[in-house]
């Protein structure tokens, strides 16, 4: 029988891998994400760029929004490098601490976008519910502290997953199946047992989103029952129309994790590709649809992109 020798993580290299069976036309490929890497970066930018100069935008809710831009650049900067790298320069080769860090910041940016949704779904509810407290509710400092808190919180989570995974030793095949380093995308390549590091990540994922889900799920509910009890259906179509955009950004962030979630536990029948498009549909779809549908469905959005971009511009 063959015997491997056991590499330590502080000396392996790992391969990427781009779209398997179409290696060829990567060039070709790089053409739509390199689209979707500038839709995401200059829409996002626009609008912290907006919120930031605009005094009209210096309300919650837009706090709230200039963190979830912010989420959605780091996640796209957090690929960008290795993702084209491989499209345009077939760079494969990672080391493991490269591959760690750009991990931590994919798994951190992704439970911070968590995290800022359910802060989102928070503000609906006050502002719904409690109009006339709403100011008084969530203030700068609050705003400040839940800023801080979501921060917090992500890095006090992942920091177990990340320790965990130094201590792995790697053997047999060292080619990674995602154009990044996907958390167990790397631990089936470890010749080390690996349970502990699937527990520890199981139990992070459902601590942040998993809970963040079920408490913007929660908050939902309770706005549907304050907005069914106003009596105007003119006032509830209003109530309404607030949370629309939310709800958007609540889809593009969920049905991404979820279907990476299920293809990877349940779907070892599907073709290669189709992991490698979802997966990459789970970093790319938020930050590229966010800032469209915020400017497409919230008016002082628009109306401060537009003053951003033509400053000329009257206010009508």
């Amino acid at each position: 029988m063959s015997t491997f020798q056991n590499i330590t993580s502080s000396s392996i290299i790992f391969l990427l891998t781009g779209i398997p069976g179409l290696e060829d036309f990567h060039t070709w490929i790089s053409i739509p994400f390199c689209f979707l890497y500038i839709t995401a970066l200059s829409g996002n930018s626009l609008i912290l760029f907006a919120i930031v100069t605009q005094p009209s935008l210096h309300q919650p809710m837009y706090y709230f929004l200039s963190m979830l831009s912010t989420t959605d650049l780091g996640l796209s900067i957090s690929t960008l490098v290795t993702m084209l790298g491989i499209f345009w320069f077939d760079a494969r080769k990672i080391s493991f601490n490269a591959c760690l860090s750009q991990m931590f910041f994919i798994q951190l940016f992704t439970v911070m976008e968590s995290s800022v949704l359910l802060a989102m779904s928070f503000d609906r509810l006050v502002a719904i519910s409690n109009p006339l407290r709403y100011a008084s509710i969530l203030t700068d400092l609050k705003i400040a502290q839940i800023g801080v808190a979501i921060i917090t919180r992500g890095t006090l989570i992942l920091i177990p997953v990340q320790v965990l995974l130094k201590r792995l030793s790697f053997c047999h095949s060292h080619v990674l199946h995602h154009s990044y380093c996907f958390h167990p995308d790397v631990m089936k390549l470890s010749c080390t047992d690996t349970r502990i590091n699937s527990a520890v990540g199981l139990t992070a994922l459902i601590t942040t989103a998993g809970v963040d889900s079920i408490f913007i799920l929660l908050s939902y509910l309770l706005i549907i029952k304050t907005v069914l009890s106003i009596a105007s259906p003119e006032e509830r179509k209003k109530a309404f129309s607030t949370c629309i955009s939310h709800i958007g950004a609540v889809a593009v962030f969920y049905i991404p994790l979820i279907s990476l979630s299920f293809v990877h536990r349940f779907g070892k029948w599907a073709p290669p590709y189709v992991h490698t498009l979802i997966a990459n549909a789970y970093l790319l779809v938020p930050p590229v649809m966010n800032p469209i549908i915020y400017s497409m469905k919230t008016k002082q959005i628009r109306r401060a992109v537009l003053k951003v971009l033509h400053p000329s511009a009257t206010k009508n």
